[in-house]
């Protein structure tokens, strides 16, 4: 499923398994709560870094579509996929009003919803020996909904990255999510881009920023994906204290 772990100033979350790390209901639950006691544990000066486990060959491969199709019936399939999509959408709000900054670091494919899960996080850093970024709903048949589109809107700036992205579903490496500015950092190998991950976490931690003012800058940077996916926009006033 998933663990948790704190090292020096930056929580880990791992998806674990040697598997797919697919988004099942169960492993969405296990995220959440994981994001529910690092946001309860003094937010201020730490970071996250979310990653995969080193025996997997994917980041996460996205929903848990072979659940899903296991179903008796095809209606009670599409209300499987209905369920993880339920469930996901508050996965994400967490991660945007995360008051701590956030590193993906991708070691393996991320997919479809997968592939969301590492776009809402404020860094990407891949490993560019192996893995891609995929959004693979156009060559499975599956639309979009619109809170998924909102984050891709919000998170993919370039109208053409987009179109590579969505209407190519094509098979993004490190090196081309660079060029397309969706990747920060490409390192080689898994070992070298979880380094890199955590020294940035350990860097940003360390600048000592206000987790709730982080978290509102954040909201008001992608204002459309928060909205998409029914974060609060809302500020509270703040007193300003002088530094001497």
């Amino acid at each position: 499923m998933c663990t948790l772990e704190k090292r020096g100033r930056v929580f880990v979350l791992t998806l674990t398994g040697p598997g797919e790390h697919r988004l099942s209901p169960t492993l969405i639950d296990s995220l959440r709560s994981a994001l529910s006691h690092v946001r309860s544990a003094s937010p201020s000066s730490s970071a996250l870094v979310t990653t995969s486990s080193s025996d997997s060959r994917f980041f996460s491969n996205g929903f848990d579509l072979p659940w899903a199709r296991s179903a008796p019936t095809s209606a009670s399939a599409t209300a499987r996929l209905r369920l993880m999509g339920t469930a996901f959408t508050p996965l994400i709000a967490d991660l945007l009003s995360l008051p701590m900054p956030t590193i993906a670091a991708v070691t393996g494919h991320a997919a479809a919803a997968g592939f969301l899960l590492a776009l809402c996080h404020d860094h990407i850093l891949m490993r560019s020996d192996r893995g891609f970024l995929y959004m693979s709903e156009l060559d499975i048949g599956l639309p979009l909904p619109e809170s998924f589109m909102g984050i891709l809107r919000s998170k993919i700036g370039s109208p053409r990255a987009r179109v590579e992205v969505l209407l190519r579903a094509k098979k993004i490496k490190a090196a081309e999510g660079v060029e397309m500015g969706i990747v920060e950092e490409a390192h080689e190998g898994a070992e070298a881009t979880s380094e890199a991950a955590m020294r940035l976490g350990e860097e940003l931690a360390g600048k000592g920023w206000d987790g709730e003012v982080y978290a509102s800058i954040r909201k008001c940077s992608f204002p459309e994906a928060c909205v998409a996916v029914g974060v609060s926009m809302e500020v509270e006033p703040r007193m300003i204290q002088p530094k001497l």
